[in-house]
């Protein structure tokens, strides 16, 4: 059986059958891959018409007009950051920055006694208006970092190098991000501050070793003096006390010599009255108390009323014989 052949007018008679079909379906393939988009969970699409706004779309799977409807993908979900006096460039589970060019540069602030300090900080942001983000302002970023470099600057001028290395660090990041903020809105940035954070201020290189040896005298006087409060914590009050406890004992000891003294002058006192009123009795009645009071410490007595005492022998005797 012979083969059918073809010619080119048999080929172009084809083509001119199918062209249109396949053109067709060529434009159709083009529309919906212009006018579908996909949005992602952080970001929302805003569309523009011939450049005008016209709408903001949330995540998924969304259309527009092709050709004539532009969508821009805004992060708004994210958080963002700027890196001020280094520039991470691994952020792997151990992160290296660069410090060399402008990021260098960026760092060499004056202070407001004139000296100098590296200053390396980060400011964190989102978007919080697609709307101004977009078309406020002229690229958004770069003006939030001019204005994060101005503020910074300038705070840290109004304040010295000290307060800036040391105590004074959280104070400078919390007036940064106030600032910013309060610029930001002022000029519709549409950007929320969350954080500033100074991550490494130091002098700079040639006079770092001068100033670490002046911090380390400044370590030391305040250890040597903290050294000599807890001494004198612990003297002083010691010898507060003891001297207290003998003024208070000094003073009980005046005060039971002054209360016994009046006591035997009150004593003596009354005495005398009854011995003015009746000397006599007085007289022998003292000498009875008296005598109450010795002859009981004299042992063995025998008391008698005899001159001779004839009759004390023989009881002296049976005593005697007794024992």
């Amino acid at each position: 059986m012979a083969e059918k052949e073809f010619t080119l007018d048999d080929i172009e008679d084809k083509l001119k059958k199918y062209y249109k079909p396949i053109i067709l379906v060529v434009v159709a393939v083009i529309l919906i891959a212009t006018s579908l988009f996909q949005v992602g969970t952080e970001e929302v699409g805003v569309i523009t018409r011939f450049g005008k706004h016209v709408r903001i779309v949330d995540p998924g799977l969304k259309a527009k007009i092709p050709f004539i409807e532009k969508v821009y993908k805004v992060p708004v979900e994210r958080q963002k950051k700027l890196e001020f006096g280094f520039r991470e460039t691994n952020a792997d589970v151990r992160s290296s920055f660069e410090r060399t060019g402008s990021a260098k540069d960026e760092a060499l602030m004056l202070t407001g006694d004139l000296n100098l300090a590296s200053v390396e900080w980060v400011v964190q942001y989102r978007i919080s208006n697609p709307y101004n983000y977009l078309f406020k302002v002229r690229n958004a970023d770069n003006t939030l970092r001019a204005i994060s470099e101005a503020v910074t600057r300038q705070v840290v001028g109004d304040r010295t190098v000290n307060e800036v290395l040391t105590v004074g660090r959280t104070e400078v990041a919390s007036k940064v991000k106030v600032l910013i903020q309060d610029i930001t809105r002022e000029y519709s940035l549409g950007v929320e501050i969350a954080q500033v954070v100074l991550k490494d201020v130091n002098p700079p290189e040639p006079v770092k070793n001068a100033f670490n040896a002046v911090n380390q005298a400044q370590q030391e006087k305040e250890t040597m003096i903290n050294q000599a409060k807890s001494a004198y914590n612990k003297v002083i009050p010691k010898a507060r006390g003891q001297a207290k406890e003998t003024i208070q004992k000094a003073e009980g000891y005046a005060t039971k010599r002054v209360n016994n003294s009046q006591g035997e002058v009150a004593r003596f006192n009354a005495l005398y009255r009854e011995y003015v009123k009746a000397p006599d009795v007085t007289k022998r009645r003292i000498y009875l108390e008296t005598m109450q009071e010795v002859v009981p410490n004299m042992g063995d007595k025998i008391i008698t009323s005899g001159k001779n005492g004839n009759n004390v022998l023989p009881l002296l005797n049976m005593k005697m014989k007794n024992k």
